[in-house]
């Protein structure tokens, strides 16, 4: 069951195919609310998906490790293959460890430094959904740790984990505009991840949902988006390279950069664990003081 990722790729390509001659059909007839597709762009999201899949191939050893050490040392027995209570219950944990596992990511620097190559295409699509960080596999499967101490073993988990990728898969369009109103209000769709993936002000580090939009909701991180806030997709400072490695490494390279110019000890730790953004010197803003249009912070 752990495979179903891998046997779910010829889907994804079959339907990015789909999108790519859709859309092109769409701008044709001067569709306005489009991006499309761009060659290199999408080349780049696909190398990114190869080295994923790659990386992931050792990385998931040291996760299953990991988690069965935690199932060893397990707390409860909730992860009972043959109850159907046992998969509804892992649904709703490991939803909930994706949504502080992706917030994590986006609130502490080091930890955006391996998630951030997934935010830096200028286009969004299916192509999109492929641009997989190298870096995550490494710094993710903590995140799931507790759900092998409530007593899931690892198969359950990474097939639990792979249905939550597979659904997140197609909320990368344009194509689709608005779901049913209970559904926008239940579950993470097109429009909602639209907006976590634009660099508006008022985007910015918003609904961190896999599959279920409650979780946003209830932790305060959710923000609908706005027609008269059409998003603009990427970060704050765009890349121009298309280099896959290059796009992989780039903010460990601007760590390292702010790490030598840091005055103090202090400063040091707080480019590594505070938001991304944070400056020793307030020659940049946090998402959070971009928001609140916040005067610059005093030096430290």
């Amino acid at each position: 069951m752990s495979n179903l990722l891998l046997f779910s790729i010829p889907g994804f390509i079959a339907l990015l195919i789909i999108e790519v001659l859709w859309t092109r059909r769409r701008l044709r007839e001067g569709a306005t609310q489009l991006l499309g597709y761009e060659k290199r762009d999408t080349f780049a999201s696909l190398s990114m998906g190869v080295g994923n899949v790659a990386i992931s191939a050792f990385t998931t050893l040291g996760a299953v490790a990991l988690w069965s050490w935690g199932y060893q040392h397990r707390w409860l027995q909730l992860g009972q293959p043959q109850r159907w209570w046992s998969w509804v219950a892992l649904f709703f944990a490991e939803d909930l460890c994706y949504y502080w596992f992706h917030r994590s990511h986006h609130g502490v620097r080091l930890l955006w430094a391996a998630h951030v190559s997934h935010h830096t295409s200028q286009y969004f699509n299916l192509s999109t959904a492929l641009r997989q960080p190298w870096l995550t596999p490494i710094t993710g499967p903590i995140f799931w740790l507790p759900l092998a101490l409530l007593g899931y073993p690892p198969p359950m988990i990474l097939t639990a984990e792979a249905i939550s990728l597979i659904y997140q898969f197609w909320i990368h369009t344009e194509t689709v505009q608005k779901l049913p109103a209970p559904l926008e209000w239940l579950l993470n769709t097109p429009s909602h991840h639209r907006v976590h993936h634009g660099k508006n002000i008022a985007y910015l580090d918003r609904n961190h949902a896999g599959v279920l939009i409650i979780w946003d909701r209830l932790f305060g991180t959710f923000a609908e988006e706005d027609a008269r806030d059409p998003v603009r997709y990427g970060i704050t400072h765009d890349l121009t390279t298309v280099n896959p490695l290059r796009i992989a490494v780039h903010e460990v390279v601007t760590i390292a950069q702010d790490l030598r110019r840091a005055r103090s000890l202090r400063s040091k730790l707080y480019y590594l664990f505070a938001p991304p953004g944070w400056s020793h010197d307030a020659s940049s803003r946090t998402a959070a003081e971009l928001r609140r249009g916040l005067a610059p912070r005093p030096q430290v």
